[in-house]
């Protein structure tokens, strides 16, 4: 088949050249972006005088059909076209005659392309964002229902203090809402319009770049024709940004599992997101959460290969960039499916409050506040930290939480003890009684769901 450059060369290309240069077999994807593109630069065209009304029309009916027909199965992509932009060119010649070979007048396969990877990387940005939303929903959910269930707190995976579920995945929450911020910028600033750039200097063309860049939702035009068309910064730091998330994902997976075990029971998946083994049949597997735990590192994988690609480019575009798609499509591809997953494995989890609160209680969560007692009983602080560390030994030979200890076993350890102690180490005092902002305590959580219910409906 004739290229679109081909007028210069007198000898076809090599089929395995071709083969290694064509990059219709994954940026065909941008079939309906290109078309976006092309819509808004024949109707610059045609307003700025390049272009009559009338080959204006031909045109974009020419599109309209060619997106039709692909959409409907009535018109295949194939590995006969080099690209998705020779796809829609050479099958509005054929429909339209000599008309189509206005479509590309001042236009450059480099303008063009930018524009398309930045138009489908705003979809993708604005569809990562609906997704992390819903999962925002579903915790904001969680955390309602949550405020009063008491666990362990941990450090270095050890039990520490307690808190309340609600608490938990509040941090969790915080993490998406970074992310959902970090889309916002990413999104601010990739929004202005390359489309007028040209190869890299422009064109000679009176293009009305303000307008094309309106038409296409953009904020403006870009500054600088030679950026225009060199510059990925913008998929580099959605994929970042995706990093980031699946990285959220992957640590909010891994407490999924530890908590999933025969050894927490402090949940139980639902069976829908659950495998068994095909050789033991007491087995129920998180391999939905195990399986976006793996991906993580697939996400990480695009990040690096793309910003390896870019290192050493002089300006200003160059075939490596070429490189940017494969990769990139599959770490959004991976990161909204794993979003999606993740979102319905949690909705579906059951959280076993008996247990989750039993496990706070037998891990000395509350000797931080036995300590603090001690200390309002006018104890120095350090002898009452030294005090309930024997207290805790005393606890794990008899196999008994401090709750569980008789006032007179305490005593044994210290004579200030009193029957007020039990109140004053109960997980809902010890809970309770933090009420600083960001803490566990009810009413700090009141105040963060309230933020948070504000946020969502903003």
């Amino acid at each position: 088949m004739a290229q679109l450059w081909g007028g210069r060369f007198t000898k076809s290309t090599d089929q395995m050249v071709y083969d290694f240069n064509a990059s219709i077999g994954f940026d065909k994807r941008l079939l309906q972006q290109d078309i976006e593109g092309s819509r808004a630069h024949v109707t610059m065209l045609a307003k700025a005088g390049i272009l009559t009304d009338s080959e204006r029309d031909q045109i974009l009916s020419g599109l309209e059909s060619i997106l039709k027909d692909t959409e409907d199965g009535r018109l295949e992509i194939t590995n006969a076209y080099e690209d998705v932009h020779s796809f829609v060119e050479a099958n509005l010649i054929d429909r339209i005659g000599d008309v189509g070979k206005k479509l590309h007048t001042g236009r450059s396969r480099n303008d063009q392309v930018a524009l398309d990877m930045k138009l489908y990387t705003r979809d993708r940005i604005d569809e990562t964002d609906a997704l992390l939303k819903e999962l925002h929903e579903v915790l904001l959910k969680l955390m309602k229902e949550h405020i009063e269930t008491y666990m362990p707190g941990f450090t270095h995976l050890q039990k520490a203090q307690p808190l309340t579920l609600a608490h938990h995945l509040g941090a969790y929450f915080e993490m998406f809402l970074r992310d959902r911020s970090r889309l916002t910028d990413i999104r601010k600033r990739l929004n202005l319009c390359p489309l007028g750039s040209g190869a890299l200097a422009g064109t000679t063309y009176p293009l009305d770049r303000d307008l094309t860049a309106e038409l296409l939702g953009f904020d403006g035009p870009t500054r600088n024709s030679m950026d225009s068309v060199s510059d990925r910064d913008y998929l580099i730091e959605f994929e970042a940004a995706l990093a980031m998330i699946m990285m959220h994902l992957s640590r909010f997976c891994e407490e999924l599992i530890i908590w999933n075990s025969n050894e927490y029971r402090f949940i139980e998946m639902d069976d829908a997101f659950s495998t068994g083994s095909s050789i033991m049949p007491q087995k129920k597997n998180p391999d939905i959460a195990e399986l976006v735990r793996g991906k993580c590192g697939r996400v990480y994988g695009a990040l690096t290969s793309l910003l390896t690609t870019m290192k050493g480019l002089p300006l200003a575009y160059n075939k490596d960039m070429q490189e940017d798609k494969e990769l990139a499509f599959d770490a959004m591809d991976t990161a909204t499916s794993c979003i999606r997953l993740f979102t319905g494995m949690l909705a579906g989890i059951t959280f076993n409050k008996e247990r989750m609160q039993q496990s706070a209680m037998m891990g000395f969560t509350n000797a931080t506040d036995a300590a603090d007692y001690l200390v309002k009983k006018g104890v120095p602080f350090r002898d009452a930290h030294s005090i309930i560390g024997r207290l805790v030994l005393a606890c794990i030979d008899e196999g008994k939480a401090i709750d569980d200890m008789s006032l007179d076993q305490l005593k044994t350890i210290s004579d200030v003890f009193e029957e007020d102690i039990y109140d004053a180490i109960s997980l809902k005092t010890c809970v309770g009684k933090r009420l600083t902002k960001g803490a566990p305590g009810p009413k700090a959580m009141e105040e963060a769901i309230t933020f948070y219910e504000a946020y969502l409906n903003s």
